[in-house]
């Protein structure tokens, strides 16, 4: 009996050495901006309304085995921003809001998550879906006061020793102060980076580059440098956060000869933009983040005893609240969104300039009828018509008021438009800005059972961080 008792305590005790080894050898950091518990259950609720019933269609991520709520607050907020929330998210320290890599004193520099992963000879990749120089991923990287130096952000990438980077492009690639000097292009280059413009370009360029920026196309950054185009006004050929997911396991598994294993975040920026414009946008932009990490978690069931996916969120922003008194909700109205309130007001503004004084109510009622359902799905009362109306007439007459948030200004129609859409889904914003409310973490993979329950968000890097074997510095 005890020889038995014997080799069951041996078998055990290997049993749990051997669990006690498993390291994670390549982890995903997906960071999905502004996605509050709400924007996840609203997206999942959309999705059901969209097949007829009440109730939640499951997204990839929240599907993951193990969940935890987070806690957001800044060393100097009871609000966090994106920048602080960032710092938290890659370093495992509180900061002031609008500081970057550094404590809340402005003068001590600390390390993040990249660093310790690249320090412990993993390769290294830090993308999005907004520029590479934007609050988030500059966290992962940079070290400056405040997060509007996008300039010196951009040579702290360049220094960084990082292996790829992807987004839409470098907020500010000349220096201020001596605009015809060296370009952050030319400076990525001579520090042995390629450049790609464009997922195609990239498959091109990738077997034979050292170092690897992912850029959109030139035409794009021209139109908008700041970030990839929302989900819902994408064109073909245009950049998605699938095809820089697709391109950084691609290039970042290319490094594995001389690299053991990867650390890689990906982050949803434009979650956080749609909602700081309270644009149910968000819906289509979380989903197409949900479609990012399945590509993830595809590598992870070809890799299930090394990999390590994370999904969570930096803030939540709006204060999106999912009722209106009557406990009813009709996310169907959403479908019937075929381009987001930041595009609609500029084709608003095109139809003016094109015929003047000439332009009809009817032509514009018959565009947003077209891109928004309204009166053909979507019954409005005549209160709600009027609205609309004078909204038209103000522009007509020279007196519609702009309306200004974070990364937009929609005039008056516009922001009319979708006010009574959030009416009609009996949806409701209580802020333009950030909130504290919860945020998700959730995890499958090796170690994922160490997320669970209420944590801070300083906690997931270091958590991860020892998942992996890497030296929290």
């Amino acid at each position: 009996m005890r020889n038995k008792l014997s080799i069951i305590a041996f078998m055990l005790l290997f049993v749990l050495t051997v669990s006690a080894q498993v390291k994670a050898k390549y982890v995903f950091y997906f960071i999905g901006d502004g996605m509050g518990v709400n924007q996840v259950n609203a997206a999942e609720t959309y999705l059901g309304a969209m097949q007829g019933r009440i109730g939640t269609e499951p997204l990839c991520f929240p599907s993951f085995p193990y969940a935890a709520f987070v806690n957001t607050q800044s060393a100097t907020n009871g609000v966090t921003d994106s920048a602080a929330g960032g710092t938290a998210l890659a370093c495992g320290q509180k900061t002031k809001n609008g500081t970057l890599g550094m404590l809340k004193d402005l003068v001590t520099p600390i390390s993040s998550i990249a660093d310790w992963a690249r320090n412990s000879g993993a390769a290294v990749g830090i993308t999005t879906s907004v520029a590479v120089d934007h609050a988030t991923p500059a966290a992962f990287y940079a070290h400056v006061k405040e997060r509007h130096e996008q300039y010196t952000i951009g040579k702290q990438l360049i220094e960084s020793g990082n292996d790829f980077y992807a987004g839409s492009d470098f907020t500010i690639p000349n220096d201020p102060e001596y605009p015809n000097g060296t370009s952050l292009y030319e400076s990525a280059v001579a520090k042995g980076f390629t450049i790609a413009r464009g997922y195609a370009e990239y498959q091109k360029a990738a077997d034979k580059a050292k170092r690897m920026i992912l850029f959109q196309s030139e035409e794009a950054s021209n139109a908008d440098r700041y970030s990839i185009p929302y989900a819902l006004d994408r064109k073909e050929g245009d950049l998605s956060l699938t095809d820089i997911t697709r391109a950084g396991i691609d290039f970042l598994m290319k490094k594995q000869g001389e690299k053991n294993g990867f650390f890689m975040m990906i982050e949803g920026g434009k979650i956080d933009w749609a909602c700081h414009a309270n644009d149910m946008a968000f819906i289509p932009e979380l989903i197409d983040m949900d479609n990012a990490v399945r590509v993830a978690y595809e590598f992870y069931k070809q890799h299930p005893d090394e990999t390590l996916i994370i999904v969570t969120a930096d803030h939540e922003t709006g204060g999106l609240v999912l009722a209106r008194n009557l406990y009813e909700l009709h996310l169907d109205v959403i479908g019937h969104q075929r381009i987001t309130i930041e595009r609609l007001g500029k084709e608003l503004h095109k139809m003016h300039d094109v015929q003047g004084d000439k332009l009809e109510w009817n032509t514009v009622k018959t565009f947003i009828t077209e891109n928004f359902g309204f009166w053909d799905k979507v019954q409005l009362t005549d209160n709600q018509t009027k609205r609309l109306e004078d909204a038209f007439r103000k522009i007509m007459n020279g007196t519609s008021q702009d309306l200004k948030t974070l990364y937009q200004k929609d005039d008056e129609l516009a922001v009319t438009v979708r006010n009574i859409q959030a009416e009609c889904a009996l949806v409701g914003w209580q802020v333009t800005g950030h909130s504290n409310g919860y945020v998700p973490c959730f995890a499958v993979g090796v170690g994922a059972e160490r997320i669970h329950g209420r944590i801070d968000n300083t906690e997931i890097p270091k958590i991860v961080a020892n998942i992996a074997g890497w030296k929290a510095e």
